[in-house]
């Protein structure tokens, strides 16, 4: 916990400071220099802040503005919120992926070992390691466009979560400022750049788990120097050890405050493991293999990542700036086995994926207050980049040693955005938004096999719209619309062969998809410690198309809608004290007619979770937090259905005077025997028919586990 994250907000020069608007106070203010004014307005409209600031002793989530901080009227939309750190690391969790679950009505799971990318899901979606949820830390992004394991590739093993300030979410395709992958939504994490206490950290716990972290900060000439470090060892339960060996270190300078300042941010991330993957039911059914068993016990991998950032914030009477750029080294080595022995029955069907890559990027962005015929008005203006350098590959092997090429590319890919968005406040009871964003999207695949080899570009704009009404008795309405895009793998459209036998005709595919969606919904705060959100929304996809990594080739998918309610909600009865209850339905339709069916595989209808927490900054705290991950189709007729699940994390902790934590963890409490995901597909066992066996294939969730931690803050 971060007790002290309320004093930090106000100097953390990576993020512009957050602005209050009362209803009805008309006078203009300057972003860069607004203080939080008094409700000087009509009795019956209590003003609901933008962005409340998160002080000691609240709930720590805040509401409503956008990310750089900057938009004094910017109006968001009711599923917008901002999660502070202290709250994200109040509930326990398996793996740093799951801090993520912070956020209403995503889902985290993974499949594999503890250093692939997670799988996660939101809004109806199996977004599968990251396609169409952007995460970004520190102003970098995350997601991979052209990766060797799949479209977006989103890995979040790096995160510390000790060191997150904040986790700002926003859903659907309403805003101008994020583009690329952004469809489902976004998480922007931003990290702190001074800790109020240096941290020592020391877990130990079932199944061969280590975990130690060391941070601290201290000042150094005109500013602060951040660091931090953490080392991870864990077997996990399954018969072949996982045997995970990660290092993670975070190196931090930042001056000045969060209008007027800089940081500079450097991480490196190394890791190393083995995997369970998802296995065949049948095979634990009939005792090959127990529920923790595996079927090939060579699948693993190696990842690395290194990484440069740095933002500049500056305020004048022109209004506020913001600069923020990076350079990352990304690679990755995995070992998968999804089918065992059905494309080769003599070596199995092993097969390695490479990506390698440099990326750097930009992102450029300023705003403004002026006048609109006497009406207050703020214009938002910005300019973002991206260049990835890949190397990208997809090998057969046996126990990781090489066997064949299916194919080798050497990629270079770019994209720049353009965006415009200006909020305009009519009265003290409407505000509206109208932005738009143009994106141009070009690159090169040199493949192994010359016929695949060529260059795709394209471009879309995307308008973007919202409004805001109220507050009337501490409540507003909002309504929210716009386009959005998907890119695709770009060897996907420069495609022409089968990478395979080098001679069936593929079809190529769209670097870019539309999306386009809509949501309404109301936020209120009219019982005295209580929020409670609802949002409505619609989105569709003109095509889900996708880049199969595991084959090489391009997959068509059809176009879809997806229709779904969020209702979030958050109780503060005393300071010590928080209920949160989070619900989402989504029916995920595919639009066409197909005799196949309309249901879009793995998708789940029904995502709940629901958490108490207690404590002060001294004596007893604890949290109880469940989980629901409902049932999904797993094929489009929805005759094969996936397990639910329901599990339950607890903590228990006692803070001393001295600054010593002692903490207890229970993860999955009363031990359920369900699933983390399952898929349905063919495979084939040795002894099995040639053509394979339909199977559901699971991972199952870890089994009861504890955690024990000693922490010390000095």
């Amino acid at each position: 916990m971060l007790p002290a994250e309320a004093q930090e907000r106000a100097s953390q020069p990576g993020q512009l400071p957050p602005v209050t608007i009362t209803a009805s106070d008309p006078t203009p203010k300057r972003a860069a220099r607004s203080k939080p004014s008094q409700n000087r307005g009509a009795p019956n409209r209590t003003a609901i802040r933008s962005n409340p600031p998160v002080t000691a002793g609240t709930s720590g989530v805040t509401t409503g503005a956008s990310p750089d901080g900057a938009a004094a009227l910017q109006p968001t939309a009711a599923s917008a919120v901002r999660i502070s750190g202290a709250e994200v690391n109040a509930v326990p969790y398996v793996r740093p992926g799951e801090a993520l679950e912070a956020v209403p009505g995503l889902i985290v799971t993974q499949h594999s070992g503890e250093g692939k990318a997670n799988q996660y899901f939101l809004r109806g979606f199996n977004l599968d390691h990251g396609t169409d949820l952007s995460i970004k830390v520190d102003g970098m992004p995350v997601n991979m466009p052209t990766h060797g394991h799949g479209q977006g590739y989103a890995d979040i093993n790096f995160l510390i979560p000790e060191l997150i300030q904040s986790l700002n979410v926003r859903k659907g395709p309403y805003f101008a400022d994020v583009g690329d992958f952004s469809s489902a939504g976004s998480v922007e994490i931003d990290y702190l750049t001074r800790l109020p206490k240096n941290l020592a950290e020391l877990t130990v716990g079932s199944f061969g788990y280590r975990r130690g972290v060391a941070a601290g900060s201290v000042a150094v000439g005109a500013g602060t120097l951040l660091s931090a470090i953490e080392g991870v060892k864990y077997n996990g339960p399954w018969d072949v050890p996982d045997d995970v060996r990660k290092i993670n270190g975070v190196m931090r300078y930042s001056q000045g405050t969060a209008t007027d300042g800089l940081t500079l941010t450097g991480m490196a991330y190394s890791n190393a493991w083995n995997s369970t993957d998802q296995v065949a039911q049948r095979a634990i059914d009939q005792g090959v293999i127990g529920r923790f068993g595996t079927l090939d016990p060579t699948d693993g991998g190696v990842a690395s990542r290194f990484s440069l950032s740095g933002n500049f914030t500056h305020s004048s009477e022109y209004g506020q700036s913001k600069i923020s750029a990076y350079v990352v080294r990304s690679n990755l080595q995995l070992y998968n086995n999804f089918t065992y022995f059905l494309d080769d029955p003599v070596n199995g069907d092993q097969f390695n994926q490479l990506d390698s890559r440099t990326l750097g990027g930009f992102d450029a962005r300023h705003a403004f207050d002026w006048r609109l015929g006497g009406l207050e008005t703020q214009t938002r203006i910005g300019l973002q980049s991206r260049y990835d350098d890949i190397h990208v590959g997809l090998f057969k092997t046996q126990q990781r040693g090489w066997l064949s090429t299916v194919r080798e590319d050497r990629v270079r890919e770019g994209n720049v955005g353009v965006w415009m968005d200006s909020t305009t406040r009519w009265t003290d009871w409407l505000r509206t938004t109208v932005g738009i964003r143009e994106d141009v999207f070009a690159g090169s695949v040199l493949s192994d096999t010359p016929e695949n080899s060529g260059n795709a570009q394209a471009s879309i704009a995307s308008p973007k719209a919202g409004i805001v009404l109220g507050p009337w008795y501490k409540t507003e309405f909002y309504g929210n619309a716009g386009y959005g895009l998907h890119s695709n793998d770009i060897r996907g459209a420069t495609i022409t062969v089968d990478p395979i036998d080098k001679v069936t005709p593929q079809d190529r595919v769209p670097l870019l998809v539309r999306s386009k969606g809509a949501e309404l919904g109301v936020r209120t705060r009219a019982i005295d410690g209580l929020t409670s959100s609802v949002a409505v929304f619609v989105l569709d996809f003109d095509s889900e198309l996708l880049f199969v990594g595991d084959a090489g080739t391009t997959e068509a998918s059809r176009p879809s809608r997806r229709v779904g309610v969020e209702w979030t909600n958050k109780y503060r009865p005393v300071p010590w004290l928080t209920f949160d209850l989070d619900v989402a339905y989504t029916s995920a339709r595919f639009t066409d007619f197909d005799v196949a069916g309309d249901r879009i595989p793995g998708v789940p209808a029904w995502i709940a979770s629901g958490a108490v927490t207690f404590g002060n900054e001294t004596g007893w705290f604890g949290a109880l937090k469940g989980r629901y991950f409902g049932p999904r189709p797993l094929i489009e007729d929805d005759s094969v259905r996936s397990l639910s699940s329901l599990i339950f994390n607890a903590r228990a902790g006692y803070r001393f005077d001295s600054g010593i934590r002692l903490q207890l963890d229970v993860l999955n409490l009363f031990n359920a025997k369900t699933n983390q995901i399952e898929y349905y597909y063919l495979s084939r066992l040795p002894g099995e028919p040639i053509d394979g066996v339909a199977d559901r294939h699971v991972h199952p969730a870890e089994p009861l586990a504890v955690r024990l931690t000693l922490a010390g803050r000095f």
